[in-house]
């Protein structure tokens, strides 16, 4: 697959043209932590970041905690020798001790030993966006935004950022130093962010990278019950409640209303959950998880999809509880020819 013309976008205020889409390398740290995604071959991972840079994405989003420090250096691996090389975003705060147990700890003194780490196992002098992965313990916020602070004066981080903060949260750290980016959950199922949080970004210019645009693979299309529940047990999405009855019918029910609004646009359904995403004009760009080459191709197309009225309204209208036989005449107009959404 040759590149596609992809738009980039601005990262707040920085000088950061990233692509709609960004590499997210969570699953690439395997299944063997807590929050692990199951067993995971890293060639296909490499392949995947490889395929995607090929693809025209510039940008890959991990953490130190992804696989225990596993997910940077598969992507240190994988960006050895291309040039330029994309964008490369990381978090700190999560660390572990031999035997695999996580703790939260925003330290100054941690934070600058998960900084030295992660450049060693991403193989750079500096990283281009370093986040605060979540603002706990809560108390040693400042501390911590300060530090990011100091070294990015220090030449090790080119840009600082927060994810899974609130509002309240990032005005403390604005007192302190500008925020270029947030990284907050959001897709059609997750949109806790949209009554505060995104226009609080949008007035202060805070770029937003919003992760799990198909909740964790829940709105791909290629997800199904049978799938499911053949998860293996290291796959964290086994027990979370989008995964699980009653969530799972309706979740399940939304992606038929996202296959059938693909077929208008010839996409998956995972593609249009992901246009859904990038239609706001608050976010600068999403965050798609990706395992394998193939799934590269299954979603590069979702920063090009324009879904029209119809489709807006038949997303929103399950989104609020409108009846089935509405949304179905509603997509009807959309040239589904007969496509069915409920009742299947």
């Amino acid at each position: 697959m040759g590149k596609i013309e992809v738009k980039t976008r601005l990262l707040g205020k920085t000088d950061f043209a990233i692509t709609a889409l960004g590499i997210g390398a969570w699953a690439m740290g395997g299944g063997n932590w807590a929050y692990g995604w199951g067993p995971q071959d890293d060639r296909d991972s490499i392949e995947a970041i490889r395929h995607a840079i090929d693809a025209g994405v510039n940008w890959i989003d991990t953490a130190a905690v992804y696989g225990l420090g596993h997910s940077e250096e598969i992507v240190g691996r994988a960006l050895e020798g291309i040039y330029p090389r994309p964008f490369i975003f990381t978090k700190c705060g999560m660390s572990w001790d031999d035997s695999g147990k996580i703790t939260r700890c925003l330290k100054a003194e941690s934070i600058r030993r998960e900084i030295e780490h992660s450049l060693r196992r991403l193989r750079v002098e500096t990283i281009d966006l370093y986040q605060i992965h979540w603002p706990e313990p809560e108390k040693e916020l400042e501390e911590a935004w300060t530090t990011l602070r100091e070294l990015q004066i220090e030449g090790k981080i080119r840009q600082i950022g927060v994810s899974n903060f609130n509002v309240d949260q990032m005005k403390r750290a604005e007192a302190i130093a500008p925020i270029a980016s947030l990284q907050p959950p959001y897709s059609l199922i997750v949109r806790g962010i949209e009554k505060e949080v995104l226009p609080y970004a949008a007035r202060h210019k805070i770029g937003v990278i919003s992760y799990s645009p198909m909740k964790s693979g829940l709105l791909s299309g290629s997800m199904s019950r049978e799938r499911i529940a053949a998860l293996p047990s290291s796959d964290f999405r086994r027990s979370t409640r989008d995964f699980r009855e009653p969530q799972l019918s309706r979740n399940l029910a939304l992606v038929e209303v996202l296959r059938s609004i693909g077929r208008e646009h010839e996409c998956s359904a995972g593609e249009v959950a992901i246009a859904w995403v990038l239609k706001n004009p608050s976010i600068s760009g999403a965050i798609v998880g990706v395992r394998s080459a193939s799934q590269v191709t299954g979603v590069i197309r979702a920063a090009q999809i324009q879904l029209s009225p119809e489709n807006n309204a038949a997303l929103e209208g399950f989104a609020e509880g409108i009846g089935p036989a509405l949304i179905e005449r509603v997509l009807a107009k959309t040239r589904h020819f007969g496509a069915r959404l409920f009742g299947h």
